[in-house]
Order: C-alpha cells, then structure tokens, then sequence
C-alpha cells in the first residue's frame, strides 16, 4: 500500500482481521477531495486482495464523518475530475457530456466501493452530508452516533444526489421524497428509525460498538463474506441499483443547468461559498414547524 495523505488504515479486532480506513482530512471536515477519492480507490483495491481482511470500517478523523466534496475551487472532488474531462468550451460555456463524464468517474468508486469482495460498514458521527453521506450509503451497513447529521442539502438547487438515490432501496417512498425534495437532514437515531441506517448509539460509544459489531461479523471466512454479499447484492442490481445510480448521475449532471443551479453559481461567484450556502438555506431555516 503507498504512502497516504489523506487516510490512515489500521488492523484492529481479533487477529487484526477488520480493517479500519479514517478520511483524514480533519481540517477540512473530511471533505471529498480528488487525491482523497483516489487514494481510497486504492486502498479499497489493497484491502480487497488481503485475505486476512474480512470487514472493513470507514470513519471520518476529528469532529465529523464527511461534510460532503471539496468545493474549494483549486482543487474540488467531482469538480476538479470534471474540469480535466473539458466540461467548458472556447467560450467558457459548460458542457454537460463533460460534466457527465467526471461525475461518473466518481460514481465509478462509489459503485466499488459497493460491490468490492467485503463487507463494509460505515461509521458516522459529526456530518455525513452531500457527498459524504453518498459515501456512507454505498457501504453494506451503516452506523451513526445518535445526534449525527445525515442528508443531502445540495439537492437545494445543486444537481440531484447520486449514489444516494439507493434511498427508495433503504426507506420508505415518502420519506425517501420528502428528503430528496427538502434536502433536509435527519440525526442518526431518525436515521436508524427510518431504515437508513443500522444503529444509532451514544456518540462515546460509537468506535468501541462498531468495532465489535465488525468483529462479530469477521467470525466467518472473507471469502464466505463475499460469498454471502455477492448473493445480497444481487437482488438490489436485479432491482435496478445500478441503472438507477447511473440515470442519477446523469440528472446530477444536467441538474447543473437548471435555474436554481445557475442563481447558486451566481452567488459562488459574488459572495463566496459561505455567502452562497447561507443564501441557498436560508429560505429553509424556521419553515420546519409544520413538523411539530
């Protein structure tokens, strides 16, 4: 395995037999970055040719899981691959066929990440959101700290959310509607209640739970694992997982010509990105009483 900067992988439980990867990227809050994507790539491609591996934890270092790609515009997760795929003319206009490429590039990791030969498990706390929470969800089961954020706050007019559109798989269609078309965010214990993810726990208990939750399932063989995996996956492919998550990145895509898209790159470019986040959910904040 090369030398990382941007995750740290550690043998834990017994017989070093789960493997755990930490985004550690703390001083960013995990965000998705190009080099970070592409390091996990490989590590992934590491982990699944070790035997001796048979479940694997993705965690997030310091106060959060992942909140989400790398907007800053030098460098930027799906952004940057997109601008080297030439999703801009002479002229300067976007192109979506561009676009589409790179978003499917990262799709094409998140999509691994999903049917790689282990059993993986996503551990949550602080935020998962936008592209983290893309992340967390491509992972076999998923565990949060009870008062984590999890959710897609850029569908507020930024595209559409990707790899989380397995959420028609995971929880019910209403739910699965009202998140996707509010971009709100549920903590990890409504998360859990809805079938989002697995478990919610104390957030000082969360490492010690999921690493024991990991060794348990590590009692069979990898290759029993996989087994067992490949015959779970199927059913949700037969169901439509994968053209399901290739037409969302395709609509990701084209949802960066719409209206709302445009009026939010606008802002980018006048008020930054903190400026242009605090315009996009401001309209949001106290609209939520109907809830109570």
């Amino acid at each position: 395995m090369s030398e990382l900067e941007n995750l740290k992988v550690e043998y834990l439980g017994t017989d070093e037999r789960v493997a755990r990867i930490t985004l550690n990227r703390p001083e960013k809050m995990n965000a998705l970055s190009q080099e970070l994507l592409y390091e996990f790539n490989e590590v992934l491609h590491d982990l699944e040719a070790d035997s001796s591996v048979r479940v694997i934890i993705v965690k997030g270092e310091g106060r959060t899981f992942s909140a989400g790609y790398d907007l800053t515009p030098a460098r930027g997760g799906a952004d940057a691959i997109v601008r080297r795929h030439k999703a801009v003319d002479d002229k300067g206009r976007r192109l979506l066929m561009g676009m589409r490429t790179g978003m499917q590039q990262i799709t094409d990791i998140h999509m691994y990440f999903w049917n790689m030969a282990k059993v993986t498990i996503a551990q949550v706390h602080g935020y998962a959101l936008a592209g983290g929470c893309e992340l967390a969800m491509m992972a076999d089961l998923v565990v949060a700290a009870e008062d984590a954020q999890l959710g897609h706050p850029a569908l507020r007019g930024m595209g559409t959310s990707r790899t989380g559109v397995i959420w028609p798989l995971v929880i019910g269609m209403r739910k699965a509607k009202e998140l996707y078309y509010s971009g709100d965010s549920v903590t990890g214990k409504e998360a859990a209640d809805i079938g989002m993810i697995n478990y919610a726990w104390p957030l000082d208990e969360l490492d010690e739970r999921t690493l024991s939750f990991a060794d348990r399932l590590a009692n069979v063989s990898a290759d029993h694992l996989a087994l067992l995996k490949v015959n779970m996956n199927r059913f949700y492919e037969n169901m439509g997982i994968y053209s399901s998550v290739r037409s969302s990145t395709e609509l990701d895509a084209a949802g960066q010509f719409t209206e709302a898209s445009y009026e939010y790159g606008e802002q980018m470019q006048e008020n930054g990105l903190k400026g242009a986040l605090a315009w996009r959910d401001g309209p949001y904040k106290g609209t939520d009483d109907f809830k109570r």
